[in-house]
């Protein structure tokens, strides 16, 4: 039986993929890699660099197809009662198309370790490990409490694995700590609007778990701990990243809806990304 993925023109395929990959959120992938080439670079050739435009131009689109095309494939049940994916996501039909479109994203990512040194393999493995594996069978992390949102400290590798590649050492600890309690805390707000279609769905997250009050006060924990690590490498980069817990906390205060601010969030990452990119490139220019 023909599929309502495969009925699709080739310019009505495209159209697909690209509203599959979320575009709203590219740069919570991207941007971690330009932050990461910004920190790592000690001149400004290495900022465009062939190796750079590959890192950022590979975690910019094709690493978001991989990425959010597993999770629409084995979340097809779940997403069926899912109310964002009437307008701003698309709902998976079924066919080859998504499959084989995953498969040509992942091969690009193992393509990268042929033009990336070895410091970068590590963070490359992961994020292609963790990337299918919180999604996909046998793991499926997302529908583990609290290991869905340790696995999602994934978003942080791309950054990491440009900087390792731009730098030629791996990046500071506390810069990759902090950045991993930045993502666990993203996702499992993100979740907030979910917990009714995963419970009808019978699926269990950190966010089903606790609640939206538990998960609100879990997210604000954990921003505070990404705050805390990035203000020991630098009380600037702390200062900045305070933005997420006080906008939980304002979000209460003013009783805005979690699933209406959830879409405020590309914006707000844009900005402190952009602030944490431009403090790196003055670095390498005025360095």
């Amino acid at each position: 039986m023909t599929t309502t993925t495969e009925r699709r023109r080739p310019a009505a395929t495209l159209r697909y993929l690209l509203k599959l990959s979320r575009p709203r959120f590219w740069l919570y992938l991207a941007g971690p890699v330009l932050v990461g080439v910004a920190y790592g670079a000690s001149s400004v050739a290495e900022l465009v660099s062939p190796l750079s435009v590959a890192l950022v131009g590979y975690f910019l689109l094709p690493a978001n197809v991989f990425l959010y095309g597993i999770n629409d494939v084995f979340d097809v049940d779940v997403d069926a009662d899912n109310p964002k994916k009437e307008g701003r996501e698309v709902r998976y039909g079924g066919g080859t198309v998504v499959p084989v479109a995953v498969a040509v994203t992942a091969a690009l990512g193992v393509a990268l370790f042929a033009v990336t040194p070895r410091v970068a393999w590590p963070w490359l493995v992961g994020f292609l490990a963790l990337g299918a594996e919180y999604s996909a069978p046998p793991l499926r992390f997302k529908t583990t409490p609290f290991l869905d949102s340790a696995s999602n400290g994934l978003y942080v590798l791309p950054g990491a694995a440009a900087y390792a590649a731009v730098a030629g050492h791996q990046p500071p600890a506390l810069a990759v700590a902090g950045g991993w309690f930045w993502a666990m805390a993203m996702h499992t707000f993100s979740a907030i609007p979910d917990i009714e279609p995963d419970r009808a769905a019978g699926i269990e997250t950190t966010a089903t778990r606790l609640g939206e009050t538990g998960t609100l006060a879990y997210c604000a924990a954990l921003w505070l701990l990404a705050a805390a690590a990035f203000a020991l490498l630098d009380r600037r980069g702390g200062a900045l990243l305070l933005v997420y817990p006080a906008l939980v906390v304002a979000w209460r205060v003013a009783d805005v809806a979690v699933d209406r601010a959830y879409w405020w969030y590309p914006l707000v990452n844009t900005v402190v990304g952009m602030v944490l990119t431009l403090g790196g490139l003055w670095g390498t220019t005025h360095g």
